[in-house]
């Protein structure tokens, strides 16, 4: 799921939840729920994310396609 794909990026990044949500402008408490599988990102926050983690969203979505 998107949210495990965030999760370990985040970790490859070495940020916390509170830099990666600051970063993508949106609330921390987002970034837990979105790792956690509980929602789902809207296209815009994900490449918001994305940028912040320095990974392109075509990768990241590629990850969740093969698993």
């Amino acid at each position: 799921m998107i949210g495990d794909e965030i999760k370990k990026a985040r970790a490859r990044a070495k940020l916390s939840q509170e830099e990666l949500a600051f970063r993508a402008g949106v609330h921390r408490t987002y970034i837990s729920i979105l790792e956690r599988n509980k929602k789902s990102p809207t296209l815009d926050v994900l490449l918001r994310i994305c940028s912040a983690l320095g990974v392109s969203p075509s990768s990241m979505v590629k990850k969740i396609e093969s698993s």
